[in-house]
């Protein structure tokens, strides 16, 4: 098993232990194997297949013509994926990591179809959070993988412990906020390079200041991938903007996802309109239809 690399550890629930805090602060992420099971992806898959999730998607243009496709919203709402963004074994643990009380700061559908999907630049989340009034570094993102992400379809990958770095200047690069041209080539030099394969229902917990990207998926396999962000409380934004400030999270058990059959109602989860997010742009607006930002 290579480092920061774990299997869910538990018949009876999964529990963050010391050498997953410890891969965290060293490296900035861990990756938890079958952190949900068949029946837990199932119901999300069905979800998002049978709401009105994928209608909200919109299209970011990447550094060589080709687009990211993405959904975000605000709120969890009370369907599977809610109940997944609420569960014990993802809040829970992201308190531990984070060392207090945490509240959802978004969620993000990321869609990269077979032989079409763009890349991510590289960049910090924190890089565009700060830009949103965060004053520090304090939030995570649980990245859940519900295809398989290998190298050929253009999986996440890392630059290991860069989280230690702080936060690097970022602007924008076609649609989307990239990290600094010269320091990355520096930091490419000094940090390993991780390609985060991952197994469908496989998960990874990553620092907001680690430096990572997605690339092109070129492959007749279509990946697709939830990542739910979540910041301390303390780190309230002190702008208002299009993610939410402080909101208190209802915990659920992890049981819930499976005991949930709410598949199509998605009130209360606030999709989110592009135009108000000045962190990117989209295809439209960088080809001039709605003039730049």
């Amino acid at each position: 098993m290579s480092i920061a690399d774990y299997e869910n550890n538990g018949e009876n629930g999964f529990e963050l232990t010391q050498p997953m805090q410890r891969d965290f602060y060293q490296h900035g992420y861990f990756i938890i194997r079958r952190f949900l099971d068949q029946e837990e992806l199932d119901k999300v898959k069905k979800t998002l297949d049978e709401s009105e999730i994928t209608s909200h998607a919109y299209g970011i243009p990447d550094d060589d013509g080709s687009q990211s496709k993405l959904v975000i919203w605000s709120y969890p709402g009370s369907d599977v994926t809610g109940m997944l963004a609420r569960c014990e074994k993802v809040v829970t643990t992201s308190e531990q990591l984070l060392g207090g009380e945490v509240y959802f700061y978004h969620a993000k559908l990321m869609m990269k179809e077979a032989f079409t999907g763009g890349r991510h630049v590289w960049h910090q989340d924190y890089g565009y959070w700060y830009k949103n009034g965060c004053l520090t570094p304090d939030l995570l993102t649980v990245y859940i993988a519900l295809d398989r992400c290998t190298r050929e379809n253009g999986c996440l990958q890392v630059l290991r412990g860069t989280h230690k770095c702080g936060r690097v200047d970022h602007s924008f690069v076609a649609g989307q906020t990239g990290i600094d041209t010269e320091r990355l080539k520096h930091l490419m030099y000094k940090y390993e390079r991780i390609h985060v394969e991952m197994e469908a229902g496989d998960a990874l917990f990553f620092h907001s200041n680690l430096v990572h990207m997605a690339d092109h998926n070129k492959s007749p396999l279509r990946r697709w991938t939830l990542l739910y962000s979540y910041n301390l409380r303390e780190n309230n934004p002190v702008y208002q903007h299009h993610h939410p400030q402080y909101s208190y999270l209802h915990k659920v058990p992890d049981s819930a996802i499976k005991t949930c059959e709410n598949y199509s109602d998605m009130s209360g989860k606030e999709f989110l309109d592009p135009s108000k997010d000045k962190t990117v742009k989209t295809e439209k607006e960088t080809s001039g239809g709605n003039g730049a930002k």
